[in-house]
């Protein structure tokens, strides 16, 4: 097995060539001479003369093959910064010579490098440990506990509540439209019309549904308007207790009720000058669409106890995933409020409805997967093979951009290989689940539909109209129904068990 030493350099390293300085052969020559190596992988972020420079005079010191990887630090102290670019670099040796013997040098470079190759050492490479000195020559380094033993399951319970935040898809705080990921020419003219209406302050209303990104479209409308450098306030009506929402929308004086110990402000007093973003709206119990009705007509709020007007600038973006019309319909929500929230309407278009953007997403989601887990031990950069890709391209999507990221998330963690296969993504894949519905039309087709009984329910459904709206005048149910004649009807009616 080869005998590999990995190793930054270091500036005592640097100052050994020149024997003035009187620091002996520096650490990294120290090992070279002391052992027998294969192999030595020099990690330098000095320029290329000193590095060169150096390796030469090395290489005069060793019969060990010299390796230069040059990276470049924005700061030898940033751990993340070394770490990322360490691990990488590893990976790349193993691949390239799987079995190898590593040995980690600790003593070159800065504190932080020397952390790094601990922490590696005990978790994704194990190795052994090395430091050197001018006077007490080259030892080898053990620790009296194991890191992956104590603590990579801290590691990973912190990786795992990150990974639940996340899921739940909170957009960056910040996001420009360029940032919405998509080629399809639906989402180009949605787009076109949100950045038209960002520049002006007027309501929002924004329709689509769950998980097609209606609050990174809301964040991105507030970012490119007048009002971006002031507060961004999200609000989730439909987790708002019932008998609090009032309280949390416009606040509270002391005293107003039970349990009302101090004056609270709400929501839109903390978006003055800003945006609230008022997610679910249809949602909202009809009391406070009311109130909400008057902050839209009089630029003011009255908090619960108090008769003294508030007066606010706030620009109001909502969305939903219902359609508004149908509850006006059903009484649910108000109409004027919704003339009101109207006036600038998007809809957002399904993920099955934007052809072209899913493979596009795909491999963007997948780089921010890889991304985020990074720092997870034992990690490996995942891709997505053809077949796969192609079980992914003919799902439906019902949980549309929000379900695409947290399947490929889903996947990242089960596949334990670098390529999710296709086999992968089918167990990874929830099975789709249709509503139940009397609509006759679009009924799902996968596991087949009963063709005669459908028109059975129909048939049966208009001959009972027919019947009931001539009192029985079968002459008339017949013509109203486009039936030839009197006995024509008599036979629909037995065929359907009509009384």
């Amino acid at each position: 097995m080869e005998q590999v030493l990995v190793c930054w350099l270091g500036n005592t390293d640097l100052r050994a060539q020149d024997e003035s300085e009187k620091v002996g052969l520096g650490p990294i020559a120290q090992a070279a001479s002391s052992d027998s190596y294969d192999r030595i992988f020099l990690l330098s972020n000095y320029t290329d003369f000193e590095t060169v420079a150096y390796s030469n005079w090395l290489k005069k010191r060793t019969n060990a093959e010299i390796k230069i990887e040059y990276v470049e630090l924005k700061s030898p102290t940033d751990f993340g910064e070394i770490y990322k670019a360490t691990r990488k670099i590893l990976q790349n040796i193993k691949s390239e010579h799987p079995k190898i013997s590593l040995t980690f040098h600790l003593s070159p470079g800065t504190p932080a490098m020397a952390a790094v190759w601990i922490i590696l050492s005990k978790t994704i490479f194990p190795a052994n440990l090395i430091e050197s000195s001018k006077d007490h020559g080259v030892k080898s380094v053990s620790f009296p506990f194991d890191i992956a033993a104590d603590f990579i399951p801290e590691l990973v319970r912190y990786s795992d509540n990150h990974l639940k935040k996340i899921s739940l898809e909170a957009p960056p705080n910040a996001p420009e439209f360029s940032a919405i990921i998509h080629r399809s020419s639906v989402m180009q003219r949605t787009i076109k019309r949100a950045q038209k209406a960002a520049l002006r302050s007027v309501p929002v209303l924004i329709e689509g549904e769950s998980g097609t990104g209606k609050e990174l479209f809301a964040r991105a409308i507030h970012q490119a308007g007048p009002r971006k450098n002031k507060p961004f306030i999200p609000v989730n009506c439909g987790a708002i207790p019932a008998e609090l929402v009032e309280s949390e929308l416009f606040g509270h004086e002391k005293g107003a009720f039970t349990g009302a110990e101090k004056k609270r402000i709400g929501y839109f007093e903390e978006a003055h000058g800003g945006t609230i973003f008022l997610d679910e709206i249809g949602e909202l119990p009809l009391q406070a669409q009311v109130k909400l009705l008057r902050i839209l007509q009089e630029n003011e709020i009255c908090r619960i106890g108090s008769n003294s007007p508030v007066q606010l600038d706030v620009r109001i973006i909502a969305a939903t995933n219902k359609t508004l019309i149908e509850e006006i319909n059903q009484q649910r929500f108000r109409t004027d409020l919704f003339y009101r929230l109207a006036v600038v309407v998007l809809k957002l278009p399904a993920l099955r409805d934007r052809p072209g953007d899913l493979s596009l997403l795909i491999d963007s989601l997948m780089e921010k997967v890889n991304a985020e887990s990074e720092v997870e031990p034992e990690y490996n950069h995942k891709k997505i093979s053809a077949n796969a890709k192609n079980i992914l391209f003919n799902h439906p999507w019902p949980g549309n951009v929000r379900e695409l990221l947290n399947t490929l998330r889903r996947l990242a963690i089960w596949s334990e290989h670098t390529v999710i296969a296709e086999d992968d993504v089918k167990d990874g894949l929830f099975p789709v689940v249709y509503p139940q519905s009397d609509k006759i039309l679009d009924q799902p087709l996968e596991d087949g539909v009963d063709l005669p009984a459908i028109m059975g329910k129909v048939a049966s459904h208009y001959l009972k109209r027919a019947i009931d709206l001539t009192g029985d005048n079968k002459s008339k149910a017949a013509k109203l129904l486009n039936l030839s004649s009197y006995q024509t009807l008599k036979n629909w009616m037995k065929k359907y068990d009509v009384q």
